[in-house]
């Protein structure tokens, strides 16, 4: 069963992709994509990709460089999604305090080119796993995209946290799956990259990395779905006018 193409890796490479676009049209009929648009664009076409690279991966017709080529777009797109889903949810947490929000951007902004910087200097190097290029580079450019998204999706926790700022449910679970599914794919790929392992262990951590992105999913649509309150707090919480009088202090300071 633990074998590529077995049942068990096909349904793990589907499902997701079904289950997000199950997802998205739940949000459609609940009036929820309006709130969360970015999210509804990243699960139907993040789902679409999904499903277009497994197509090419199983159709005969598709030669292994058009199937890289796929890959490549289709990679492409994920991750600028993910990005501007992070974004998103950034703008629910501090949409009341305009000008925290403002600088935190600015410092997400520089994380981010840190991250970008650090992970280039990682990649450098790191041994590629493979001797053809666009397959090197397509496993690079995940590697980087994972490390730069689990380490902004970090200062996101931190970030709020250091305001004691208390978390809706939908933001909450759409930001927990994709930082689990973040780190547990850097991981993996961190082993397959330096560790050179057999044909077997590859396999296997593709299963991991399948299974990982489905329990992703799955929190996506518990979270998204379920109604009922389950705001994140810290032990101890400032009052909200709190936080309110550091943005118009802030604000004046700015001016």
């Amino acid at each position: 069963m633990l074998q590529a193409h077995s049942f068990l890796w096909n349904y793990l490479w589907v499902a997701p992709n079904v289950f997000l676009w199950a997802l998205a049209v739940l949000l459609w009929r609940r009036g929820l994509s309006r709130q969360i648009p970015s999210f509804f664009a990243f699960a139907i076409l993040s789902g679409a990709s999904g499903l277009a690279i497994f197509a090419a991966d199983v159709l005969p017709s598709v030669s292994p460089l058009n199937f890289w080529r796929i890959d490549w777009i289709c990679l492409l797109i994920d991750s600028f999604l993910k990005f501007v889903v992070i974004g998103e949810v950034f703008s629910r947490i501090f949409s009341p305090y305009p000008t925290i929000s403002r600088i935190g951007a600015v410092l997400a902004s520089a994380v981010g080119a840190a991250l970008i910087l650090l992970s280039g200097a990682v990649a450098g190097l790191a041994h590629g796993d493979s001797t053809f290029r666009i397959i090197a580079g397509a496993h690079l450019l995940e590697q980087t995209v994972f490390f730069v998204e689990s380490g902004i999706i970090l200062f996101f926790f931190l970030f709020t946290a250091h305001f004691r700022l208390s978390w809706d449910r939908v933001s909450f679970g759409v930001l927990s799956g994709l930082g689990i599914s973040a780190c547990e794919h850097l991981a993996t790929w961190a082993v397959i990259t330096n560790a050179s392992p057999s044909e077997r262990t590859r396999t296997l951590l593709a299963f991991v990395n399948m299974a990982t992105y489905h329990f992703a999913v799955l929190i996506w649509c518990y979270y998204l779905l379920k109604p009922g309150k389950i705001p994140v707090k810290s032990a101890i919480a400032l009052p909200e006018d709190n936080l309110a009088v550091w943005n118009r202090e802030l604000e004046h300071l700015l001016q």
